[in-house]
């Protein structure tokens, strides 16, 4: 197969792109596969790292503006850029000469799927959230498959003979290390019970108040262990609030600017305290962990709420909303879940159950299947 895939600005569109990458090269070890992206996004980083060939074009989002003059100055600009972006995929297309070409979100996305049409390949996209990006609502009615994450997601695109639910492509390390070789990776003992923190890249201040709440309870005490995600913008101030309160963080609590090894530490985890963003669910789950939510406000359509609330309502999280929350509430809830382990078994229980496992097999098919159409 000769693919060509996008998507960036965020981890959250990257990462799904390149677990269907990487499951066309291992479904068909002679496929050709190239990632076009943009210099703005992060992809440009990853997915070089990630061993595939890749190329930028421009684009650009569109800037909401209340004035009706600077939105309209906004929606030419973008327009102008997303024309000359379109005319540069639409060249690159015609060298590498794709069967496929599959988005998975964000405003890279609108040019290179355009130019996908235009060229004349088959056309997919993949929405990870309940409630789906501007990007993949306007690519809709071009595309020739929607992928939906959420089955949720599919009453906001008018094409509902386009769909097709396959879950959210998670990387395939999370499936192949156990809880007990990721324990034994990060040095945890097997009888501790862990709780994995993180609010991404940047960090969240109410995921880490959550953690130095939990971090005054289970400083040095046996039978527990923390691994914090600050981020790196607050990093030092996290280190700075415990040295203030005469806290030296034990043996059990590892805090980091940045998690790298993602994979292990959501594995050696009891339970998980995250944002609710697509692949943060989809890896929470698809690892059976119970969670805590804290889904981001100010997501687009409140997709995070949606995407948290699909979980706790089947029983696998607790869905903490950020505006009325009390951190060390949340954090007395985590501690009494060390003692319930029977609601802790059934939290992960119901976490799995909402897993998207088998999302990349369920794509690969898809595509090969429109493909020999």
């Amino acid at each position: 197969m000769r693919a060509i895939l996008t998507g960036g600005g965020t981890g959250g569109h990257i990462y799904p792109a390149l677990a269907i990458a990487d499951k066309i090269k291992e479904m068909e070890p002679d496929s050709e596969i190239l990632y076009i992206g943009n210099e703005v996004g992060i992809e440009k980083d990853i997915v070089p790292a990630a061993g595939y060939d890749f190329k930028m074009v421009p684009a650009r989002w569109l800037e909401r503006r209340k004035n009706k003059l600077d939105y309209f100055c906004q929606l030419g600009l973008t327009g102008a850029v997303t024309c000359g972006g379109t005319a540069k995929a639409l060249a690159i297309m015609k060298k590498f000469k794709p069967e496929a070409v599959i988005g998975t979100g964000g405003f890279v996305c609108v040019p290179v799927m355009l130019a996908g049409k235009l060229y004349g390949a088959k056309t997919f996209i993949h929405e990870q959230n309940a409630f789906p990006g501007a990007a993949n609502r306007l690519l809709s009615k071009y595309v020739d498959r929607i992928f939906l994450g959420f089955r949720e997601a599919g009453e906001y695109f008018g094409c509902p003979d386009k769909i097709v639910n396959t879950g959210n492509p998670v990387r395939k390390d999370f499936l192949e290390i156990t809880k007990e070789e990721a324990r034994k990776t990060l040095g945890i003992p097997e009888d501790s019970f862990t709780v994995f923190s993180f609010g991404g890249s940047m960090g969240s201040e109410t995921i880490n108040e959550i953690a130095v709440n939990l971090i005054r309870e289970i400083n040095g005490a046996d039978g527990w262990h923390l691994i914090a995600g600050t981020g790196s913008a607050h990093y030092d101030e996290i280190i700075k609030e415990l040295k203030d309160s005469g806290i030296e963080p034990g043996e059990n609590i590892d805090i980091r600017a940045y998690i790298k090894d993602m994979h292990v530490c959501m594995n050696a985890a009891d339970v998980v305290i995250s944002r609710a963003g697509a692949l943060s669910v989809a890896e929470v789950t698809v690892c059976g962990k119970a969670a805590v939510f804290v889904p981001f406000p100010q997501a687009t359509g409140n997709h995070q709420y949606f995407n948290a609330k699909a979980v706790a309502d089947a029983g696998g999280a607790i869905l903490a909303g950020e505006k009325d929350l009390d951190a060390g509430d949340v954090a007395k809830k985590i501690i009494a879940l060390k003692d319930d382990r029977e609601e802790l078994a059934a939290m992960s229980m119901a976490s799995l159950s909402c897993s998207p496992a088998g999302a990349t097999d369920r794509i690969f098919s898809e595509i090969r299947k429109t493909l020999s159409e």
